[in-house]
């Protein structure tokens, strides 16, 4: 009897024991946790998105404005049909069951009852269509631009080329920043703007009409920022466009909305809205930029080196519409085998090249530089099945943009 006590006593220590430790190992976990929590506690990303974000993001654009209105009425109205018909039922199953004495109708139809659940829904999708169809109707009108700016979705970053307006003639590449990157691989998120951050945003000024002319090197990206209301694909070898007006100056975010590869997450967008001052300032430090970096136009080149700058120039600008093999695909044109290209008069091709063609659907390439355009030119006219052994210098160029 006083050895089985004992056993008892024993394994009782021992629980209160084990009990004990596991009480202690739990507050050291959730110690751990509450100081791991406080460490990433992020904040509301202005521009961007919010902690337990449940509605749209507050919108700076008109498009937008309308957008969340169209999508809040949406809301009231399917909230009165689920309310009114769930109303309805669980009244008659309540108040007209059996228990309570009534006994089902009999009828074999109602003209009346045809009649409403006829047109009431009709005159509900009319009342949802009309608001719907002004706002669709807007997003797509381009029309009246200030600005033109290709966005050229790449595995994984961003290439953005002002075309038109203010600013013509500069390009660069939009990466997220390398310590983002850094970051994620170890996997100690910091900071707001997580995976939002990239080294070159794209600047625009405020209350100015911005059209976005997207298209892809590789494979369907998405151009997309919520806080202005706009999506549009980025399809290879396909030229889309939407437009946005911010009235508000700041930072607003986005990012890639296509699944586009094993680093969809790391291709942020970034909108630095400045006022017409500072995107003045902007501007002409670019171009100081590009002009610090401009090739002497008078310089002869050799047929070697000009193929290489201009297949460089092509897989930049050209491949996304053209394609690497120079076969273009639904609207765009060929450039293999194109009497353009092949035509002994170089001129028409610089032509074409410098102004566009088709409306736009060729858009003008003033942007780039005189020796650029030359070795691009001289690339088409050399490579793929076309050996025409024609060389374009940088001089044509220049005198054909006088």
């Amino acid at each position: 009897m006083t050895t089985m006590t004992n056993m008892l006593k024993t394994r009782s220590r021992h629980l209160r024991q084990g009990a004990l430790g596991l009480s202690q190992g739990l507050a050291v976990a959730l110690a751990a946790a509450a100081t791991a929590s406080a460490a990433r506690t992020v904040n509301d990303l202005p521009g961007g998105p919010a902690v337990n974000q449940l509605n749209l993001h507050p919108p700076v654009t008109v498009i937008a404005a309308d957008q969340m209105w169209l999508h809040n009425f949406v809301m009231i109205v399917c909230t009165l049909i689920f309310i009114g018909v769930f109303g309805v039922m669980f009244y008659s199953i309540i108040k007209h069951r059996k228990s309570r004495g009534h006994k089902a109708a009999n009828f074999h139809e109602s003209t009346t009852v045809e009649i409403v659940w006829t047109v009431v829904p009709f005159l509900i999708v009319i009342m949802l269509a009309l608001p719907a169809t002004k706002v669709v109707v807007a997003m797509k009108d381009t029309s009246g631009a200030d600005l033109t700016i290709k966005a050229t979705g790449s595995q994984w970053k961003w290439g953005y080329d002002y075309l038109k307006g203010e600013g013509e003639g500069i390009g660069f590449m939009s990466t997220i920043d390398p310590l983002q990157r850094e970051m994620s691989n170890a996997g100690k998120p910091e900071g707001d703007n997580y995976l939002l951050k990239v080294d070159h945003p794209l600047v625009v000024p405020v209350d100015k009409k911005i059209r976005i002319i997207t298209t892809a090197n590789d494979v369907i990206h998405a151009f997309m920022v919520p806080a202005f209301g706009i999506k549009q694909d980025a399809i290879p070898g396909f030229v889309r466009d939407t437009w946005f007006r911010a009235e508000k100056i700041g930072d607003y975010y986005g990012q890639c909305a296509e699944l586009c590869g094993k680093e969809h997450a790391y291709m942020p967008i970034h909108v630095k809205v400045v006022s017409a001052a500072d995107y003045t300032a902007w501007v002409d430090g670019e171009m100081k930029k590009i002009a610090a970096k401009a090739d002497d136009p008078s310089k002869v080149w050799t047929m070697e080196e000009i193929l290489v700058r201009g297949e460089k120039v092509y897989n930049a600008n050209c491949a996304a519409c053209h394609q690497a093999n120079g076969k273009g695909a639904g609207p765009i044109k060929a450039l293999d085998g194109d009497p353009i290209v092949l035509d002994a008069d170089t001129s028409k091709q610089i032509h074409v090249v410098l102004n566009g063609q088709n409306n736009g659907a060729m858009p003008a390439w003033k942007q780039l530089s005189d020796t650029d355009i030359a070795a691009v030119i001289t690339f088409t006219k050399n490579h793929w099945s076309n050996q025409t052994g024609q060389l374009v210098q940088p001089a044509d160029v220049q005198a054909a943009r006088q």
